[in-house]
């Protein structure tokens, strides 16, 4: 988990690959339960209703986990929402924190900007990313990507978790 940017997905997908576990995107579970992209969540719903949706996909996601391990890639607020950060907590699930400066984070969002229903002005960008700031760093692991290529950043996330050996 982490805030937009953090490189969840892609740095998912390769420690999903790594480890021979499947992967999902928490967002490609709402949208396929929703039938609708995020941005169309927010854009027709607003956000409770996303958080709602966000929330039910992530328990019917820790559901399926009984059938084996997998890496799961949060969106940037479902693990500010307390019953989601519970019901993780509740799991024993490693959850780790991809960590990198406001600055290069707004950079990466900056290329996909138009897809990210919170992306906004450099102000509002900066507030949403300290108020979460808070939670992430509740997490089990935080890990710096700054200056780290995203395959990188997944070996550095499968060691930290005793998962590969250098």
């Amino acid at each position: 988990m982490g805030f937009m940017g953090a490189g969840k997905t892609s740095v998912g997908r390769l420690l999903a690959q790594r480890l021979g576990w499947p992967f999902t995107d928490l967002d490609d579970v709402v949208q396929a339960r929703e039938g609708r992209t995020v941005t169309e969540i927010f854009q027709e719903a607003g956000e409770p209703a996303f958080r709602q949706a966000e929330g039910a996909a992530l328990r019917e996601v820790l559901a399926q986990l009984a059938t084996g391990p997998a890496v799961i890639a949060l969106g940037g607020g479902a693990f500010v929402q307390p019953e989601n950060a519970g019901a993780l907590r509740q799991t024993g699930i490693p959850v780790v924190f991809l960590d990198a400066p406001l600055e290069e984070l707004r950079r990466r969002c900056a290329q996909d900007g138009a897809g990210r229903p919170l992306f906004r002005d450099e102000n509002q960008f900066r507030q949403l990313y300290e108020t979460r700031r808070q939670s992430y760093m509740e997490a089990d692991l935080r890990v710096k990507t700054s200056g780290l290529t995203p395959d990188q950043v997944a070996l550095l996330v499968a060691m930290r978790l005793g998962w590969e050996e250098v």
